[in-house]
């Protein structure tokens, strides 16, 4: 009986398996005070989750996993709790970089990074490079990352080659604007997962998610385990995707 339990909690590996996985980590900050903990212990086990999240990402065949880690909204948090973040986040780069080449994960970052501090921004720079290579699931950090800067980016983009010739007017379609966005060549995501029970999008790959399936949890994110995301695609896996029809 026990084994039949598990088989079921498994998404069908006949079944459709979404190319494209978003996540929006939410609840890290609610997690911790709920429990009288400092907020950045909330992150620190965010950490833990994405760290297996990734894994079941790559185990149940889902090519891309794109996940919100910093927003460009998020600056406007207490400072010491930004600085904090960015901490963890060299510490994430800098403990994670020989798991994810030996798991086969290759790192991309979507975001206005440049703007990030020196510290953070080399360590993410290590961990794209250290895992170029590989040939496994992609993970897009999305970090200081806002979907309508990235749209604003985009269009100034694709009029600068339009005066510059480059393209023609009557050229612009959906596919030609999408190859101006941060996530150029990589499939649209299939599903959006967001613990933490809310449901918006939150300035999230707003361009790209026209026809997603969302999901949402209560679990906050520092409690999400590899069986929450099989159930999300389980999930999935019932829907019948419409596409707007």
């Amino acid at each position: 009986m026990l084994r039949d339990a598990r088989r079921r909690s498994l998404p069908d590996p006949e079944g459709p398996i979404p190319k494209h996985v978003a996540i929006i980590m939410d609840g890290n900050r609610r997690w911790a005070r709920e429990r009288r903990l400092p907020i950045i212990e909330g992150y620190r086990r965010g950490m833990t989750a994405l760290r297996e999240t990734t894994r079941a990402a790559g185990d149940f065949g889902v090519p891309v996993l794109t996940v919100y880690g910093f927003s460009e909204e998020n600056w406007k948090r207490d400072a010491s709790e930004v600085s904090l973040l960015f901490e963890l986040c060299c510490v994430f780069a800098g403990n994670e970089l020989d798991s994810l080449r030996r798991e086969n994960v290759r790192v991309q970052v979507l975001g206005k990074t440049e703007a990030l501090p020196s510290a953070p921004r080399k360590a993410l720079e290590h961990l794209v490079r250290g895992t170029s290579n590989n040939t496994g699931t992609i993970l897009n950090l999305a970090v200081n990352y806002s979907a309508r800067t990235e749209l604003k980016d985009a269009v100034k983009a694709l009029v600068g080659d339009v005066n510059a010739g480059n393209i023609r007017m009557d050229q612009i379609d959906a596919t030609t604007l999408g190859s101006y966005l941060y996530t150029t060549g990589l499939p649209d995501p299939d599903l959006l997962v967001r613990p933490g029970g809310e449901y918006r999008l939150s300035n999230f790959l707003l361009y790209q998610m026209a026809y997603t399936e969302i999901w949402v949890s209560d679990v906050y994110w520092p409690e999400f385990t590899r069986d929450h995301f099989a159930e999300a695609l389980i999930e999935f896996q019932r829907r019948q995707r419409r596409f707007g029809n």
